[in-house]
């Protein structure tokens, strides 16, 4: 009865991991069978290097869009790693449990923000902020990073922290028993040892950032043009996509699916490329 169990079980995950593939199978043939046609057409060195995004003249340049995106997502990456990481060694090995009974539900809360009522707090709150200290209009990539950097903590603290607590508490005890103060044995043995799920929750942060769209609409000004200075307005990939796609036809569409295609490769590149150094890390 147990044998049955366990084969029932595991074709019951074995199906799961299918449909997973599946999936993602699906949305690659999408997005190619849509967007190749439109790289075809309009030529993919024109499209991904050029300045114009112009689709009344017939004009579909993404470089403006993949540098917004690039800037905007190393601004929320600058400013949320760091915090994300030392939270998650305070909550892991310094913090007591009296205030981790506190810390610990906010931040699961924050994850269930949506990202528009966090769009609205950057309206309200940072644009006002940005433009009264650094001048301008406020919405911009600085205001767009900020924003982000909020959005990806929970995810770079709850993974960075279950790496941490995975690992053996002989580890922290050693170099306590060695003399080493507990900051010194979080930071120079527990982090370390936990650099491989560190780097996941970075991955996993920078993929949340790059992939946000409603709250970077509303707070980083959405201007096709190639980005000129942090206080100035972008627009990203991701926006181009949600902003257009609602009246776009023709070739306009297809372009704007060829804007998904890139998108798509730059994020599987951006795995591949921390996958690799994880892997040689861990070597």
């Amino acid at each position: 009865m147990t044998k049955i169990r366990e084969k029932a079980m595991h074709a019951v995950f074995l199906f799961s991991a299918c449909i997973a593939i599946f999936g993602v199978l699906m949305i690659c043939i999408f997005l190619f069978a849509e967007g190749i046609p439109a790289l075809r057409e309009i030529g993919v060195f024109k499209f991904v290097f050029g300045k114009v995004w112009n689709p009344s003249a017939d004009e579909y340049g993404v470089l403006p869009m993949i540098l917004g995106s690039i800037y905007v997502t190393a601004g929320a990456l600058v400013i949320g790693v760091p915090v994300g990481i030392l939270t998650s060694v305070y909550l892991a090995m310094l913090c007591p449990v009296k205030l981790y009974r506190i810390i610990r539900p906010l931040i699961d809360i924050l994850a269930g923000v949506p990202s528009v009522i966090l769009g609205l707090f950057g309206i309200t709150v940072v644009v006002p902020a940005v433009r009264s200290i650094f001048g301008g209009w406020g919405s911009s990539i600085l205001a767009a990073s900020v924003v982000l950097s909020i959005m990806i903590l929970p995810t770079v603290i709850s993974v960075a922290e279950s790496s941490l607590r995975a690992l053996p508490t002989s580890y922290f005890e050693g170099a306590l028993a060695l003399g080493a103060t507990r900051e010194r044995g979080a930071f120079s043995v527990m982090l370390p040892a936990a650099s491989s799920g560190v780097a996941a929750a970075v991955v996993l942060g920078t993929g949340r950032a790059i992939g946000e769209t409603m709250a970077v609409i509303m707070v980083a000004g959405n201007q096709s043009v190639m980005p000129s200075s942090i206080i100035k307005g972008v627009r990203t990939l991701t926006a181009n996509i949600a902003i257009e796609m609602g009246y776009a036809a023709g070739l306009h569409r297809d372009a704007l699916v060829a804007t998904g295609v890139v998108l798509f490769v730059f994020i599987l590149l951006l795995n591949l490329l921390f996958s690799a150094l994880t892997r040689r890390r861990e070597r």
